[in-house]
């Protein structure tokens, strides 16, 4: 079988030889010739429409491009045959290059598998394919080079480029112990990392395989069309068949002739071409845009589910807020002691404590830890911590374990760590989460967008929720859940809104989330790369901890089902008015040739709009 190009370049040689030379010089040979064409051009048509016809499923743009071609010829309108197959020939070959670009941009976006990894074994360094890398290996990574594998630093320093993940342009600084995931680039020093995930469980593995298997997911659109062209089909050709016979004997109006043609003409007209091509692509186009927007969205139902979204669930701790404890704020309410010594005697006293807030405290402290000033430590359970600090008794603690004065009062939001010192109350740490630097503007751009509803969802107490949702003008707070009662929350808000055609989504750190995740119309994990969890339970992950990511992925959906819509629109309308056009003799079967083949092309140039899409769309 020849190439397309090459089946388009001889039909087109023949096409316009048959034609010269049967109006200027052997009118004989102008059918032969024009034949010798449409058999080149239309060779691959004609061998799909005979494949499915064995198989019992030929109703398909092949079948019908064949019925109507041979049918022109049977009535010796060969010209319009040959034309018909040879546009529709250009028209499929337009199409392929159009899809490349489509896949090609996807896949330059995605261009993150690394080759070859640098394993040192036996002392030597080893350059190796990633999956012949073993768990707890270590691996060196060069300048310049890509990290192949998910690792940890255990030697060096250097800047990583996370731009193939995140979409973010600012490279990030690595030393030892920070995580570095595979596809990242290292910029300008050498590095020595263990590493932690084998290629084949890697974050590069994983997002690769989400993007390629983002397709089998359709959106609501897409099978709507594939379920339209299946019935669509027989229907016109059933049609056609009618047209062809019911006026010229059932009537006895025209001859069957011209009937016949105009029924060749209708099939042409109804070729489902650009219906089933520009819809997906629009979407497969989507989804490479928010790929490279740093946003994974796992296939078009998800994207079209973004598209038409009102009301947007966060989870607060991780989501909303960093989810670190922090030092917010040392007291001292002792007129002997400044804050700086409370401190050291709060830090000296946590120094052998395993909890977070122990650990918050020592590395806000940031001076070494003397153990020798330390004596007598005890820990109580759900109450702190005593200790023999410098020869001062020690007391650092909740109210259960500090008893505080009367004319005490504090109004701070978050943890309050009391410190006695020798029996006398002497001040307190305050210890709090913090709200992520983007996420105020993020939900003030969200709710620009159409977004109705910000609800938070979160385990904190009630005070500290409510300090955080009136920070971010968070519509409706609920507050002191368990996993299993957000999940019981979300249910009541779909129950609310179930009579709305409108999406609700839930956007949560993707780890203690996985039940809310998975209920929601869309389940939205942040900066989940390299969590299991995440990436598993989410529809949607954003790669880094921005919610300002969630508002380009709603820029992009929209824009995607707009121009979908726009195709289908644009489609169904020149088909329609076509074929009543060729019903009624009114266009040729050159009209009918830019009813399937133009409307295909200009469908297809606008599906590729959806890979450059921006704010300002």
């Amino acid at each position: 079988m020849l190439k397309r190009e090459l089946r388009i370049f001889w039909g087109a040689v023949f096409f316009i030889v048959g034609i010269v030379v049967g109006k200027f010089y052997m009118p004989t040979l102008e059918i032969p010739i024009l034949l010798i064409g449409y058999c080149i051009v239309g060779s691959a048509v004609l061998f799909k429409a005979y494949k499915n016809i064995l198989k019992g499923d030929f109703f398909d743009e092949n079948f019908l491009m064949s019925v109507a071609t041979i049918g022109a010829i049977l009535v010796k309108e060969i010209p319009e045959a040959v034309s018909v197959m040879l546009f529709y020939e250009i028209g499929e070959l337009f199409q392929s290059y159009a899809v490349a670009k489509s896949r090609k941009s996807i896949s330059d976006l995605m261009d993150i598998k690394p080759e070859y990894a640098n394993v040192i074994r036996d002392n030597k360094t080893l350059k190796v394919e990633p999956d012949e890398v073993y768990l707890d290996e270590i691996i060196e990574i060069r300048p310049g080079e890509k990290i192949p594998l998910d690792a940890i630093v255990i030697k060096g320093e250097s800047t990583v480029d996370t731009s193939a993940l995140t979409g973010e342009a600012i490279p990030i600084e690595v030393r030892e112990n920070s995580r570095i995931l595979s596809a990242c680039i290292n910029i300008n020093g050498l590095l020595l990392a263990r590493v932690t995930k084998e290629y084949y469980d890697s974050t590069v593995m994983k997002i690769l395989d989400l993007v390629e298997n983002s397709a089998t997911k359709k959106s609501k659109s897409e099978r709507l069309i594939t379920k339209f062209s299946k019935i669509y089909t027989p229907i016109v050709v059933f049609l056609a068949i009618l047209l062809a016979i019911i006026p010229p004997f059932i009537l006895n109006y025209g001859e069957f002739q011209t009937w016949l043609f105009r029924a060749f003409t209708f099939l042409v007209v109804s070729c489902p071409c650009a219906f089933v091509i520009s819809v997906p692509m629009s979407f497969f186009g989507g989804v490479g845009a928010a790929s490279k927007a740093g946003v994974l969205v796992k296939g078009g139902n998800y994207l079209e589910n973004l598209a038409k979204m009102d009301t947007v669930v966060f989870d607060k701790t991780g989501t909303l807020t960093k989810g670190v404890f922090n030092v917010q704020k040392v007291v001292s309410v002792n007129s002997n002691l400044n804050e700086n010594e409370i401190l050291e005697y709060v830090a000296l006293a946590e120094a052998g404590s395993n909890h977070p807030i122990a650990k918050s405290i020592i590395k806000y402290y940031g001076k070494e830890i003397k153990k020798d000033f330390i004596s007598n430590l005890k820990e109580i359970s759900g109450k702190g911590i005593e200790a023999t600090i410098k020869n001062k008794k020690v007391v650092v603690g909740n109210e259960k374990l500090i008893k505080l004065p009367k004319d005490f009062s504090v109004n701070e939001f978050g943890t309050l760590l009391y410190v006695e010192i020798d029996g006398e109350f002497s001040g307190y740490i305050l210890i709090a989460d913090e709200i992520k630097r983007d996420v105020k503007t993020a939900i003030e751009n969200l709710k620009k967008t159409g977004i109705d509803k910000a609800i938070m969802l979160t385990g904190d107490i009630q005070k500290v929720a409510n300090k955080v949702g009136e920070e971010l003008n968070i519509d409706k707070i609920y507050a002191e859940l368990l996993p299993n009662d957000k999940v019981k929350i979300l249910e009541e808000i779909i129950e609310e809104n179930k009579n709305s055609k409108n999406k609700i989504a839930f956007v949560g750190d993707g780890i203690n989330d996985a039940p809310v995740l998975a209920r929601a119309d869309v389940g939205i994990a942040m900066g989940g790369i390299g969590s299991d969890a995440a990436i598993e339970a989410a529809d949607v992950v954003l790669m880094t901890d921005e919610i300002s990511k969630l508002v380009t992925a709603i820029f992009i959906a929209r824009k995607t089902l707009k121009i979908a819509n726009q195709n289908i629109a644009l489609a169904l309308g020149v088909k329609v008015l076509f074929l009543f056009l060729s019903v009624f003799g009114l266009t040729s079967m050159w009209g009918a040739v830019f009813a399937d083949v133009g409307v295909t092309i200009i469908a297809i140039l606008n599906s590729l709009r959806t890979l450059k899409i921006d704010k300002r769309d």
